[in-house]
This record gives C-alpha cells, sequence and structure tokens, in this order.
C-alpha cells in the first residue's frame, strides 16, 4: 500500500475501474497471506504429526497443502492481473493472514487435525465475507476465484472434522 493509505496499482488494461481494482487487491492480500499460512500450516502438522493413524493423516496434511498451495498462486494471478503486487513472502503472509499462529508444540494426529480444521474453518468464513464484497463491488472474476476456493476450504474441512464425526 502507498503512503495514503490508497493501494499503489501498475496500469493495466483491466476494464474494472481503479477504485475497484485497488480494493479487490487489497481484499486479495489478506487471502494470499492467509492462503500462505494455511499452506504451511498444514506443512507444519505433515513433519510433525504423530500417532497410531499416522501414515493416513501425515498423507492427508500433504494432500491438503498441494491444495491450499494452488490457491496462492490463483489469488496472486488475480491481484497482480488487476494491477497489484502481490505480497506473497511468509513475513507478509504474517501481516496479511486472518489465522492465529498455529502452535509449534502439536504432535498428537487429534490435536493437528483440530487445530487445522479452525484455521479452515476461520479462513472459510472470511472467504465468505469475500465473495460478498467482491459481488457488492461487481468484480465477478473475484467473486468467482473467491468461491472457487472456498469450495474447496468447505471440502479440506469436511475431510478434517470426518475423523470426529461418527
Amino acid at each position: 500500500m502507498a503512503k495514503n493509505g490508497k493501494t499503489k496499482l501498475h496500469t493495466t488494461k483491466n476494464p474494472l475501474s481503479e477504485n475497484i481494482r485497488g480494493s479487490m487487491v487489497q481484499l486479495l492480500q489478506k487471502h494470499l497471506g492467509s492462503a500462505v499460512d494455511l499452506t504451511y500450516q498444514t506443512k507444519q502438522a505433515h513433519w510433525n504429526v504423530k500417532g497410531m493413524n499416522f501414515i493416513a493423516v501425515h498423507k492427508l496434511f500433504d494432500e491438503l497443502h498441494e491444495v491450499t498451495e494452488a490457491y496462492v498462486d490463483d489469488i496472486a494471478e488475480r491481484l497482480t492481473g488487476m494491477g497489484g503486487q502481490a505480497h506473497g513472502t511468509v513475513q507478509a503472509a504474517v501481516e496479511n493472514s486472518v489465522l492465529e499462529p498455529y502452535p509449534l508444540d502439536l504432535v498428537k494426529s487429534e490435536d493437528h487435525l483440530k487445530r487445522l480444521a479452525d484455521s479452515y474453518a476461520r479462513w472459510s468464513d472470511e472467504v465468505q465475507k469475500g465473495i460478498e464484497e467482491a459481488s457488492e463491488a461487481g468484480d465477478a472474476l473475484t467473486e468467482d476465484l473467491l468461491t472457487e476456493v472456498g469450495r474447496g476450504l468447505d471440502k479440506s474441512l469436511y475431510f478434517l472434522e470426518s475423523h470426529f464425526q461418527g
């Protein structure tokens, strides 16, 4: 962001107005930070999980990581396509993420599953708000992107919560 609080945009022939592009870039920076954060939360769980169901959960966390990593690229490319500058470093993610910091001392698979479910649910809630914001701004493509991300987050949340249901 520029010092005046307005997002600095690169010149583009994107048909959206500069004001809409600026607000959508700000919105997507939050989701980019959250995507980077969640990508590495799943890797943290993957690297450190222990327990009787180790291999199944270890593989699940790796699959969730890959799915979430794709969101990073999609979100970054959308915001740069609107003239924004992606803030995709780990340091920027910390500043922009809506997620709580992931505990570094978790070991049991159940603890990782529950904690990741919390993170997926938190980001999913923010994605729903982002969908509404993009819709109100008239940015159907950002709305569609966030809808796709939200659908994936809900599916991942289902995979995590299924360990505790039934």
